[in-house]
């Protein structure tokens, strides 16, 4: 069993795992634990894609989610690749945060510009400039304290992914 993670940068930890077994033999594995430890685990399996949260009473709102795709390598080993991310609707929310800052900057950037150009008072437009990429750092930097909030549980969850293969 072979294990690859990404750097600690991401707020999206991903990992691989090499497994000698097929496709369907390491689903049944991961499907056979998640039915023993039930009481701790929510799960959804779609083909060869599982997705695993944290059970109701557990869940804050920072815990992971956990989306395991099972790629077959040969007819013996497959790969798992792993990915930890917030809940779906946290990170939607998050998703649409950057998008709503992102735009702002350029409309704002635009409007400093033409009210430069017109020679009216640029005050709340470079204001705005100047506050916008602020907000867009604090707001990953919240990110990096929710994965790090999370972290116990995405360790769990990881060291279960483990457990099911051993």
């Amino acid at each position: 069993m072979e294990q690859k993670n990404n750097s600690k940068v991401f707020l999206r930890p991903r990992f691989s795992l090499e497994v000698g077994k097929s496709k369907e033999e390491a689903i049944s594995a991961i499907e056979r634990e998640l039915v023993y430890l039930k009481k701790d685990y929510k799960y959804k399996i779609s083909d060869h894609h599982i997705f695993i949260d944290v059970s109701e009473k557990d869940s804050h709102f920072w815990s992971p989610h956990l989306h395991i795709e099972i790629v077959t390598n040969d007819q013996t080993s497959s790969t798992i690749k792993g990915l930890f991310s917030p809940k779906p609707q946290v990170w939607t929310f998050f998703m649409f945060l950057h998008f709503v800052i992102g735009v702002s900057f350029l409309a704002f950037l635009m409007m400093l510009y033409v009210y430069n150009s017109l020679d009216r008072n640029i005050i709340f437009p470079l204001m705005m400039v100047i506050f916008l990429p602020i907000f867009w750092f604090t707001l990953y930097f919240v990110g990096r304290i929710g994965r790090d909030l999370g972290m116990k549980q995405m360790q769990k969850l990881h060291g279960f992914l483990l457990n099911c293969f051993v």
